[in-house]
């Protein structure tokens, strides 16, 4: 028998309860019958943050970023990619610090870009500076 995974729906904030050998089926809410993994990083702020950092049973990964940030853009494209790589045992998501500066004073972000991976809404490891897709699931996976 599968584990059962809470997992927080991208577009309506729902937690669906999904058995953990059906991540990879494309799940759909069964709230808003969207599906539960986008393949591109999921855009965060201050009304579902909290929702995705302690609901999901999956690891959260977050590019602190901001618009202004030249190295932020020039690994938004990387990010993407290893989204769509670290998706569904992974929700990956991007939070502008510039709009959500509570959010990323509360973490204690000093410098943009920078990656946090969270599990059950505690940090396990955070990495400042742009990275190559590659080597973004690479330090995910060693972090997991």
């Amino acid at each position: 028998m599968s584990e059962i995974l809470h997992i927080v729906c991208p577009h309506c904030s729902s937690v669906n309860r999904i058995p953990q050998s059906r991540l990879s089926d494309q799940p759909k809410c069964g709230k808003c019958h969207n599906p539960l993994f986008l393949g591109h990083p999921l855009e965060l702020t201050s009304n579902n943050f909290l929702t995705h950092l302690n609901r999901n049973d999956i690891p959260l990964l977050v590019d602190f970023w901001a618009p202004w940030c030249g190295p932020c853009k020039m690994m938004a494209p990387a990010y993407e990619q290893a989204a769509a790589k670290l998706e569904p045992s992974v929700r990956v998501a991007k939070l502008n610090t510039e709009n959500e500066q509570s959010i990323g004073a509360r973490f204690g972000i000093r410098s943009i870009p920078t990656l946090a991976l969270f599990r059950g809404g505690k940090e396990l490891a955070r990495q400042a500076g742009a990275m190559g897709s590659a080597d973004i699931v690479r330090w995910v996976q060693a972090r997991l």
